[in-house]
């Protein structure tokens, strides 16, 4: 759900819907950051799926997996807001906090 509202954010204001690709890759200030938020959004969702399923496979106690998804979660919207908001270094944060719920989920069923 994330990258379609970052999307969204960046298409605010104007969007030719005849050449989404040109008028997406014109964006300038923070619409083209949401825009590379919404890019970011879909590469983060893979490894987190991933963990996620081998996490429930290895029978990883449930509420730590529901801890760390949740707090997955709501680094990678802060991380989209940080991206918007132009506030580089915090974003690199929520970006390593999500690693860290990423790495911690494939180690929980071990």
């Amino acid at each position: 759900m994330l990258p379609y509202i970052w999307v969204t954010v960046a298409k605010a204001g104007g969007f030719d819907n005849a050449a989404p690709r040109d008028s997406l890759a014109s964006l300038v200030g923070w619409r083209r950051r949401a825009d590379w938020a919404h890019l970011n959004a879909f590469e983060a969702i893979p490894s987190f799926a991933a963990a996620v399923i081998i996490a429930h496979m290895l029978h990883g106690d449930q509420q730590t997996v529901d801890l760390l998804a949740m707090t997955f979660i709501g680094a990678r919207v802060l991380h989209g807001i940080c991206y918007v908001a132009d506030l580089s270094t915090l974003r690199s944060l929520m970006w390593l906090i999500g690693m860290i719920c990423i790495v911690s989920l494939f180690l929980t069923g071990t």
